[in-house]
């Protein structure tokens, strides 16, 4: 671990990263602390300028609503909405993967084909399909952006298993008359984890911006605050207003770099060669 933590902090593309994405983080978490109102309450003037008004220093947009304060509710949705749809599409790419990879075969192939069918569509259009049959809300934004993001996972796992499952202590494993769920749990899976880290950082990204991407065509909570929202409300008064619209596309934007700058360092840290020269 110290020495995962070395590699790691070498690279200061991961950790400029690691910070930005940590005062998200924290930004999200005590949103509610900085901004007492609601980011739907119309508390000032329409278009207020940045710095004009010292209780706004974002401005308002053409409803009065506070941009800070709709910037700050945003990032808890848009944190909670990547980190829960990459854990549930994680876990069930690595059943999916798991079970194709170690048993082979028939299951293999039976559960490769679901993989191909899901990955044929769009993973965008099928989100946008799959949110306005079921209603748009946060669980089935999350829902839908984990259906479409699992498959990924599905073949990383696969190919790792497949790799993995020929090794001495897998082979001992089943000499010993181990249980397969046993194995697979205890032998196989932590082996291939690393790839996996790195996989589900980098997907935490996608989410966040397919997320944004189905706020700003107007299937987002309409319960909840969010950047896409904010953009796609804004979009009319691009001229009069810009920075209704850029003050949280620059969020998207740093909080998907600070990701992906994380996902590099992660694979970094975690590549066996690298590791070896490292050593």
């Amino acid at each position: 671990m110290k020495k995962f933590m070395l590699r790691f902090a070498a690279n200061k593309g991961a950790l400029t990263g690691l910070v930005i994405l940590m005062l998200v983080v924290l930004l999200a978490l005590f949103c509610s602390a900085i901004y007492a109102e609601s980011p739907w309450a119309m508390v000032a003037q329409p278009l207020l300028k940045p710095l004009e008004n010292p209780d706004y220093p974002f401005g308002t947009d053409m409803l009065g609503r506070d941009l800070g304060a709709g910037i700050a509710y945003g990032a808890r949705v848009s944190l909670l909405v990547g980190v829960v749809s990459t854990l549930v599409a994680v876990l069930f790419g690595i059943l999916v993967g798991a079970l194709a990879g170690y048993y082979g075969g028939r299951t293999d192939d039976l559960l490769m084909r679901f993989t191909e069918f899901f990955q044929t569509i769009p993973q965008l259009a099928m989100a946008v399909v799959l949110v306005a049959i079921f209603t748009p809300s946060l669980y089935s934004i999350v829902g839908a952006i984990a259906i479409v993001s699992w498959p990924p996972v599905a073949r990383l796992v696969r190919s790792e298993f497949l790799t993995l499952r020929q090794r001495e202590f897998v082979q001992a494993a089943v000499v010993i008359g181990q249980r397969p769920s046993r194995i697979i749990l205890t032998q196989i899976l932590p082996n291939a984890i690393s790839p996996i880290i790195v996989t589900a950082s980098l997907m935490i990204a996608t989410a966040i911006l397919t997320e944004s991407s189905l706020s700003f065509l107007g299937l987002g909570d309409r319960n909840m605050m969010s950047w896409g929202f904010m953009i796609g409300a804004s979009r009319t008064m691009l001229r009069e207003a810009p920075l209704m619209s850029v003050l949280p596309g620059i969020a998207i934007l740093l909080t998907v770099l600070a990701i992906n700058l994380i996902g590099e360092g992660l694979n970094d840290a975690m590549n066996p060669q690298l590791r070896k020269r490292a050593d």
